[in-house]
């Protein structure tokens, strides 16, 4: 008897642009293999797949965590402002402009 097939998604989003690709894989796949079987890397120049954090529906997973049936498995792309910084800068800006209205 054939391995039961899970159909799956596997996306990458840029600002410019949003790849989504759907396809089905053997039950028990890992995470990287989807990846891998999903041939995303080939339509993504200059982007190196084995170092991008991989997540289930907003939550990241292991590699080798296995996927279930409906799975979007998605790509992350590194960080270009560390968030805590950037709160940290408009909460000093917020501070200034409540300093000058006191005066």
């Amino acid at each position: 008897m054939a391995e039961p097939m899970l159909p799956i998604e596997v996306v990458y989003a840029t600002a410019e642009q949003q790849l989504l690709l759907a396809l089905e894989v053997p039950a028990g796949t890992s995470v990287s293999e989807a990846v891998r079987l999903s041939g995303i890397a080939g339509q993504l120049p200059g982007v190196s797949i084995g170092d991008c954090p991989m997540g289930i529906f907003g939550k990241v997973v292991a590699s080798q965590h296995p996927v279930e049936a409906g799975d979007r498995i998605e790509l992350y792309r590194p960080l270009l402002i560390d968030p805590k910084e950037v709160r940290k800068q408009r909460a000093a800006k917020v501070a200034r402009v409540f300093k000058k209205a006191k005066r």
